[in-house]
Order: structure tokens, then sequence, then C-alpha cells
């Protein structure tokens, strides 16, 4: 039995799949599982055991299609289910499941703030496509696996940081989904721990802003790092504090503490931090991690993805968040 599963993208939405990859290859053992993503996004799974073999994305579509035919699939696991997937299952033929986007849901939240959502992980949505094939939750949560190669040596870390930090995750898809740089100025002042910003080249320049600040507690590392390594931050991590980001489900499948910080988009869309069975079966008091939101908000969400700035101008959902209640939950956390 020969499988294809797809998502193109991004990094959060791969890693929410790897259950699915998992749950697959250990519970069908004679099946081939083969994954079809953006070639940006190889990184994320190439060091995946449960992939049999990856497929790219580059450009063009239609280039990858013919090398998808001569594998001659048996199934089509779809979790992006968009124009271009649905391209690849016509031209392939086979008998594909689809992921529900649940788009008309989202979009009745986020037009008239009705709430009409499933109260469900996306995670256990994407394996609802295959439950036809027999295949469960295993409930181990999520995956992230770092090749040898992009472990970071002690050497590339202050040495005041050593002992232990905090990392903190300052970047974002989108500007809404994002501490303004001020708030995270008054964070990283007000953490009484060493402290590791982490994000990618568009965050070095308000990294350096936030770090400023405390030279020798704040090292920011946003920029100097590829994604498997700054993974390999997050796995090193006492605790993260987090945006709605692709660092967030990492720390989640690292099986980190973390602190999610929510601004127009909302934990109801089914994307809070998944731990598997750890998770679902603990009181909310006891959960691994926290949510920090502004609620209730007449306008949030305004989207179920993002924008470059507030619709309405005044930004609430973020400027109205306080520092000192997540700087209470780090420390009640550092200290358990």
């Amino acid at each position: 039995m020969k499988i294809l599963i797809i998502r193109f993208s991004s990094i959060g939405d791969i890693v929410l799949t790897t259950p699915v990859i998992r749950c697959l290859k250990k519970q069908l053992p004679e099946a081939e599982v083969h994954y079809l993503t953006k070639a940006s996004f190889k990184a994320v799974l190439e060091a995946n055991p449960y992939i049999d073999k990856l497929h790219y994305l580059h450009d063009d579509l239609q280039a990858v299609i013919p090398q998808l035919q001569d594998e001659h699939f048996d199934y089509v696991i779809d979790l992006h289910h968009n124009l271009r997937t649905m391209r690849v299952k016509k031209a392939l033929g086979k008998k594909s499941f689809s992921f529900n986007k649940l788009n008309i849901q989202k979009f009745i939240y986020t037009t008239i703030k009705l709430n009409v959502l499933p109260d469900v992980h996306i995670v256990d949505r994407y394996l609802d496509t295959v439950k036809s094939l027999g295949v469960k939750n295993d409930g181990r949560g999520l995956d992230y696996f770092i090749p040898e190669k992009d472990k970071v040596k002690e050497s590339d870390i202050p040495a005041g940081h050593l002992a232990g930090y905090i990392g903190v995750v300052i970047g974002a898809a989108h500007n809404t989904k994002k501490l303004p740089v001020h708030k995270l100025k008054e964070l990283c002042a007000a953490i009484d721990h060493p402290v590791i910003l982490l994000g990618g080249k568009d965050d070095r320049e308000n990294g350096e802003l936030i770090a400023r600040a405390d030279p020798h507690k704040i090292y920011n590392s946003c920029g100097k790092f590829n994604i498997n390594e700054s993974a390999d931050l997050v796995r090193r991590a006492k605790l993260i504090i987090t945006h709605d980001t692709g660092l967030m489900h990492i720390a989640s499948a690292f099986k980190k503490p973390v602190i999610s910080i929510w601004g127009n988009t909302v934990p109801q869309f089914g994307m809070y931090p998944y731990y598997g069975t750890l998770s679902s079966q603990l009181p909310k008091q006891q959960l691994p991690y926290d949510i920090m939101e502004v609620r209730p908000l007449y306008c949030r969400p305004c989207s179920k993805i993002g924008y470059d700035k507030c619709p309405l101008g005044h930004f609430k959902c973020m400027e109205k968040i306080k520092i000192t209640d997540i700087v209470t939950n780090v420390n009640l956390r550092i200290s358990k």
C-alpha cells in the first residue's frame, strides 16, 4: 500500500500533520508513506523517520505531477485542500480523503462573532481523514526531528544562558498575531531569567531593539539560525513564550511548557498547543500551557489568518494583554 500525504505549508501546519504521518506508518506497517510539500519546507520533514519519500513543489505544480504519477499511489490524504491539491488529486485519479477546513464556520466567527466551530483540535480533524483506513490517534502528540548536523553547539549559545533560559518567540506570519515591540521590551525586561529571542531574519531588527535594553540577559538569535537550529534552541529551553506560530507547535512537540499569546486569531480555531493524550486528560489548571488573550473583545477574531495592521487601528487584542500576567505565569511554570 502506497499513500501520499499533501500539505504544502506552513511550518506550524506541517508540524500539526505529524501525528497522521506517524499513525499511518506505525498502524499500517505495510504502508509506504510519501509526503508532498513546498521545497522551502524541506527542513521541517527531512529527518522524519516515518516518511519513506518526500516530494517537493517548487514553482511549477505541473512539473511534480508526472513524478507523483510514476509512484502509483493507492490513496491520497489531502491535508491542505485547496485548488492546487485538487489538481494533484485529479491528475493522480486515486481514492482520496480530504481535510475539512471549516471555512464557512470560520467566516461566520470572524464576521458576526458567532462561534459555530466544533470544539476539536485541528490534529484530531487531520486524523479524521484517515479513520476509514482504520487509523486512530495514538495520543503521543506532535513530532519534530532535528538532524544531527543542525544541533546547536554550546559555543553558539552565550555562556550565561547555558544553565537555562526562556525562549521568547517574537515573530509571527502577520503583525496582528504578535505583540508590538514595546510590549516585548516590557516583557523581556520583567522576566527574571536569561532570555533567548527566537525568530527569522525578518525579526532580527526588532530583536536588536529588544535585546539592547539588557544584552547580557537577552540574546537575539533571530536570523542567526535555520529552522532546525531554532527548533533545537526551543528544545533546550526551560519554557517558551510565543505567539500563534510554527515554533509554538515545535515547542509542543518537545513537550515544553508554553505560554501562548493570541491577538487577532483565537484558540477556538483549533490550533492551540497540542500535547496528545497529556493535554486531553488533564484538568485545565494542570495543562502544560497557558493561553494569554483579551476576552471579551467585540472585534475579535477579525481574521482566520491575520493582517499587516489592526483593521480598526487600536490593536486592543495585543495592547491590552497584561505583561504582569505573562510574567506571573512564567514564574509559576519555572517554579514547578
